[in-house]
């Protein structure tokens, strides 16, 4: 409760002081007192209090031998310690400082300072156990926090996606299917460590998040050719072909107005590079081999195998094992032959 004062266990073997001590104290704070540190030890096996005023002469127990037992227990150690004493030797305070106490208070005290070093302690006490919750929690609220704004990347990603999709519905499906291809290539690419150099500082989720526009720049495709029932004539193919640049100044106007651009800088190769080919017949700018960024090669085997297994006004779907032996028979043509085993070798979960 906010209202509930907090707890001060007072120690001295004077029984006056003990009783000087709480008629000062108990009107701002519950207090529990004890004649000794054998005693004291006893009431905190059931209360952990806010703060003890500790008594530095004392039979059997002084002290200093005590707040050493308070500072090795894992259930005592936070607690702050005040000591008193009537010792005014410096060399004194500091020994008492120097085993963890926080404050050093002679006897005999003056009530009002007493009660304000009480006060101005327990309120830095409190701070500092704010500052260790943050600490303790600052991990965990950024991770959320990074964890917010990808799902939020993930959204704004998905709808241009599927605004994508509804321009171009003869191939509903699409980009998720070749985002579950891409991920299949991903874990074997990982799996099989080939490609370290150029995966190495990949953030995959990102990549998967980002794969969903590489088809983004049809949007600035004529409906007449993209929604067209049947097989497009080579004019209107060459317009077509024209959605990869077009994907990749998109993806650029957007990284001028975004602080922070990584999952767009993936989405851009994706959209410039997913219809190169490795012969260097591919399309928008004719790159060969390695010179194709891993991503667009990963993505254009993808890519082909969803659109091979699909239908289109032109053509049946082809089946899974027809699709398998297309892209195996284009392997170090129109695929990197590295991928296209890797292909192969995982062609039952494409298949899934």
């Amino acid at each position: 409760m906010e209202n509930e004062k907090k707890l001060i266990i007072l120690v001295d073997d004077n029984p006056a002081n003990l009783r000087i001590g709480k008629n000062v104290l108990a009107e701002k704070y519950a207090v529990a007192t004890s004649p000794s540190a054998e005693k004291m030890f006893s009431l905190l096996e059931n209360n952990i209090p806010a703060m003890i005023l500790l008594d530095v002469d004392m039979p059997e127990v002084n002290g200093y031998e005590a707040i050493k037992k308070l500072k090795s227990k894992p259930e005592t150690k936070e607690i702050p310690v005040i000591f008193l004493t009537a010792r005014t030797d410096s060399d004194d305070e500091l020994a008492g400082l120097s085993l963890g106490a926080i404050d050093y208070i002679t006897k005999p005290f003056q009530p009002p300072l007493l009660l304000k070093r009480i006060e101005v302690h327990l309120l830095v006490e409190e701070q500092r156990k704010e500052l260790q919750y943050f600490n303790e929690n600052l991990q965990k609220m950024v991770e959320e926090k990074t964890e917010n704004v990808i799902e939020l990347q993930n959204a704004l990603l998905k709808t241009i996606a599927e605004l994508v999709e509804c321009r171009d519905d003869i191939t509903g499906g699409h980009i998720e299917r070749t985002q579950r291809g891409i991920n299949i290539m991903l874990e074997e690419i990982e799996k099989r460590g080939i490609y370290e150099e150029e995966t190495k500082g990949w953030d995959k989720k990102l990549v998967l998040q980002s794969c969903q526009l590489h088809d983004v720049g049809k949007i600035s495709i004529s409906d007449n050719i993209l929604k067209k029932p049947g097989k497009l004539n080579d004019e209107e193919y060459n317009e077509m072909k024209k959605h990869a640049s077009f994907g990749e100044q998109i993806i650029e106007k957007i990284e001028t107005l975004a602080k922070e651009s990584d999952f767009l800088d993936y989405a851009k190769i994706f959209a410039a590079s997913h219809h190169e080919k490795w012969d260097g017949s591919g399309y928008p700018r004719g790159l060969k081999e390695n010179k194709i960024p891993l991503l667009g090669r990963i993505m254009a085997i993808a890519d082909v195998y969803d659109a091979l297994t699909s239908v289109r006004p032109y053509k049946e779907a082809f089946s899974h094992d027809e699709a398998v032996r297309i892209i195996t028979e284009s392997s170090g043509t129109q695929f990197d032959p590295i991928l296209v085993e890797i292909f192969t070798n995982s062609a039952d979960r494409f298949k899934k």
